[in-house]
């Protein structure tokens, strides 16, 4: 009955969401073991060994594994799921390319982002962009499984001291390899794992009208978003998109401006704890789902907002 998970990491450190599905992997069954792919990761197996949930960590290092690459990962995790009855990992980027090659050498059928454990063989999930949600039951004897991290919390990264074990690479797959990676450099928070969100959507206008969001999100501290019309009319580049096809986030406070409110946008930021919405539309969707709305035109907001936080700065210096 124990469960594998799958940990995403940069060779360096452990990424943000494994430890969301640490949390949703404990609650399948607590026999909790993580498999760490990579190259020089030692620093990440241990890090990994530290999470007091987690029973043990498998260790497969070699310099093949050194970039991310879906079609080498895959067969390393089939190679040490023959004891397991569950695999899991995050429904992200890393997860959403992984787990289907997995779950499809493996001849099992995947169940798919999940945001909370019924039982040991029952999960709910969102259906429809988030408008309705499926109880899904497997008889699967080994179940394959990613989870929507932002549903569950973060678990304890310090405190456990589980075994350190190492397992054997498999041969290279010769038929893909991996050229290079492009990484846009920020200081701002990541965006799927930001405590604010500001986003903005095809009301801004143009691409040099979103140096009001980028204006008032350095006051807070925040990451930017921005919804797929923003993106599509090229405002923005795609990694700021959130919605279906984009990110989903779940901040403690998310500012919607210019947004009207697709369901493709809503279904990637409706759980988030505080939702506030700017738009001169006083029937746009977003307000449906909104704590706290103002029916204004962004142009003459964002500026006075910007006003107020400079002043709310000036008194905390």
């Amino acid at each position: 009955m124990s469960v594998l998970l799958i940990a995403e990491h940069n060779n360096k450190e452990l990424k943000p969401f494994t430890l969301n599905a640490v949390t949703a992997a404990s609650q399948i069954d607590p026999d909790l073991h993580v498999l760490v792919i990579g190259h020089n990761a030692g620093d990440v197996a241990k890090s990994a060994s530290n999470i007091p949930l987690v029973k043990k960590v498998i260790h497969v290092d070699n310099p093949i594994y050194e970039n991310y690459l879906a079609e080498n990962f895959t067969p390393v995790i089939v190679q040490n799921s023959e004891k397991y009855s569950y695999l899991v990992c995050s429904a992200n980027t890393f997860g959403k390319n992984l787990m289907p090659r997995v779950a499809a050498l493996l001849d099992i059928s995947q169940i798919s982002d999940i945001i909370k454990v019924i039982s040991s063989d029952t999960f709910l999930r969102p259906i429809y962009a988030g408008n309705a949600f499926a109880t899904v039951k497997s008889n699967d004897q080994k179940k394959c499984i990613t989870i929507r991290p932002t549903s569950f919390e973060q678990a304890e990264s310090s405190g456990g001291s589980a075994e350190i074990i190492t397992s054997e690479a498999k041969e290279n797959y010769e038929e893909s390899k991996f050229i290079k990676k492009e990484e846009v450099k920020s200081d701002r928070p990541e965006l799927g794992t930001a405590r604010v969100v500001i986003s903005g959507g095809r009301g801004m206008q143009s691409g040099d009208n979103f140096k009001l969001i980028t204006q008032v999100a350095d006051k807070l501290n925040a990451a930017i978003g921005a919804s797929r019309a923003a993106v599509d009319a090229g405002y923005i580049t795609n990694d700021h998109q959130v919605g279906q096809t984009g990110k989903v986030v779940v901040p403690d406070l998310y500012i919607a401006v210019g947004i009207s409110g697709a369901i493709q946008h809503l279904a990637g930021m409706k759980e988030s704890k505080v939702i506030v919405a700017i738009n001169k539309d006083g029937e746009a969707p977003i307000f449906s789902v909104a704590d706290y709305g103002l029916e204004a035109d962004l142009f003459e907001a964002l500026p006075q907002f910007l006003e107020e936080l400079n002043k709310l700065n000036t008194i905390q210096k």
